[in-house]
């Protein structure tokens, strides 16, 4: 036996690893009891039966012989058969790779298959589907961990952008929420979101447990706070939203925000030692006013009154990432009027985000500054994508455009200007953009390198590769112990 499995093994030694390992485990299973019976039947055997004394000399040396040839032939034979079946194997594969990329191809060119791969993008979201290593770099940071729990603010260091900078809580202690309930706004009960976001210490809010939380007033944060549903099922709905005003370096991660509506007039706390009047808030999701460093990641949002996302009042330094919006009207603002140039110091980063059903116009909606879109997928507007007025600049790269079925709304772009024709010095230009189903993307201005590197925040990946830098899109479904 000794003998014979080291016959086997030889044999297996000799086989370079790289074609060892597309070998399946049952043909390798065969090809080891096949040869094993060989030498047991025709090598072994009359062996064995010389030493025992059966056998004649002559006899013997004869059946050595045959033994001999038997095993040379034996050994070519299953050579050229093993050879033959890996070499049909690899043959396959580089078919069907071939195969798959002329699928890939040709959807670049059917919006019916455009429309297919949306479909599957989805289902993957829905089932919570993702392997690590597609190439969206936040999510390649931290997701494929499966102790993230224990290194949530690992988190702090993904980031990408114009908000790149953004720590959040990143160097203060963890804060557990444990009530959703918001009964007061003025003297907010400790182990509330309310009570956590006021402090004036660096804090990284995490949940108990799913909450749905239904705020009175304005959520009114303090600087250096993440606010991290990661691990549980948590909604802010039903009430007023998140206010991030006059701070900085804020992280918004992982929260199903929808149904906000306008509040105010009311006394409402931002501090331990401040609160004052407030007047009617609009009822955005997430309200960015006079703020720099803010990070907005994998969120889902939805269906509030006024913008999903907004930003105003010479805010700055600020990213958009891996957002999943459905259901509203005017998605995203980004500048507060056309005369108020404290916006010019305006920047940008929209990246990853699924701008899906039921959307119809603001994707975003930009004054004055800089905007850098990349790598988003459009798959759902009614009247147009990306809009603007007071000469803001856009770059928009390796996105995917697919346009309703609407024949006077294929335009991705608008503009808004009173002096007709001024809006052709405006510095946009779309760059290895995928435009589908008609969609078709009006650029403008010289092109000035200097516009351009100020709207520039990371490098843009082929829009082909856009249904999977956004399928995980939104709130992410984290659970302990396995990667998110």
């Amino acid at each position: 036996t000794n003998f014979n499995d080291s016959l086997i093994n030889l044999l297996f030694s000799s086989i370079n690893s790289p074609i060892k390992t597309r070998l399946p485990s049952l043909f390798s299973s065969i090809i080891h009891f096949s040869l094993l019976s060989y030498l047991n039947t025709h090598i072994t055997f009359p062996l064995l039966t010389y030493l025992a004394g059966e056998r004649t000399n002559f006899e013997a040396t004869f059946m050595a012989e045959i033994s001999y040839k038997r095993f040379a032939f034996f050994t070519l034979f299953t050579f050229v058969f093993f050879l033959g079946f890996v070499n049909g194997r690899l043959r396959h594969n580089n078919e069907f790779v071939n195969f798959r990329i002329e699928e890939q191809l040709k959807s670049l060119k059917n919006s019916s298959m455009a429309d297919r791969s949306i479909s599957n993008s989805t289902a993957r979201r829905n089932l919570g589907y993702f392997s690590c290593g597609t190439g969206n770099p936040i999510d390649d940071c931290w997701r494929c961990d499966p102790n993230w729990q224990q290194n949530r603010k690992r988190l702090a260091d993904c980031a990408i952008g114009f908000g790149r900078n953004a720590v959040g809580g990143r160097d203060g202690r963890y804060y557990v929420v444990t009530d959703p309930s918001d009964n007061d706004a003025v003297n907010p009960k400790p182990g509330t979101l309310r009570h956590a976001v006021i402090q004036e210490e660096p804090l990284w809010i995490v949940f108990k447990r799913d909450m749905v939380i239904t705020l009175k007033q304005e959520l009114i944060m303090n600087s250096f706070k993440t606010i991290d549903g990661r691990g549980y099922d948590i909604h802010i709905a039903n009430g007023a939203c998140i206010t991030i005003q006059y701070i900085t370096n804020v992280i918004i991660h992982g929260l199903n925000i929808h149904n906000c509506k306008p509040t105010g007039n009311a006394m409402v706390r931002s501090s331990p030692s401040h609160f004052g009047w407030r007047t009617v808030a609009d009822g955005d999701g997430i309200s960015i006013f006079g703020a720099s460093h803010v990070w907005v990641d994998h969120n889902s949002l939805a269906n509030c009154a006024d913008g999903l996302v907004d930003a105003v009042m010479a805010s700055t330094a600020i990213t958009i990432s891996n957002n999943y919006f459905t259901h509203h009207n005017e998605v995203m603002l980004l500048g507060h009027s056309d005369s108020y140039e404290g916006d010019k110091i305006m920047q940008v980063t929209i990246a990853y985000n699924h701008f899906g059903e039921g959307l119809i116009q603001r994707m975003p909606r930009c004054r004055h500054g800089y905007f850098h879109v990349v790598n988003n997928d459009y798959t759902h507007w009614e009247m147009y994508a990306i809009g603007g007025s007071a000469n803001p600049t856009i770059n928009s790269q390796g996105n995917r455009y697919l346009a309703p079925v609407n024949p006077f709304a294929k335009e991705v772009t608008k503009r808004v200007e009173g002096d007709t024709g001024g809006w052709k010095s405006w510095n946009w230009r779309s760059e290895g953009d995928l435009l589908l189903n008609g969609a078709f993307f009006t650029a403008s201005g010289s092109g000035a390198g200097a516009s351009y590197a100020r709207a520039s925040s990371l490098s843009a990946k082929p829009s082909s590769l856009v249904a999977d830098l956004t399928s995980a899109a939104g709130a992410l479904n984290c659970r302990r112990g396995r990667q998110c």
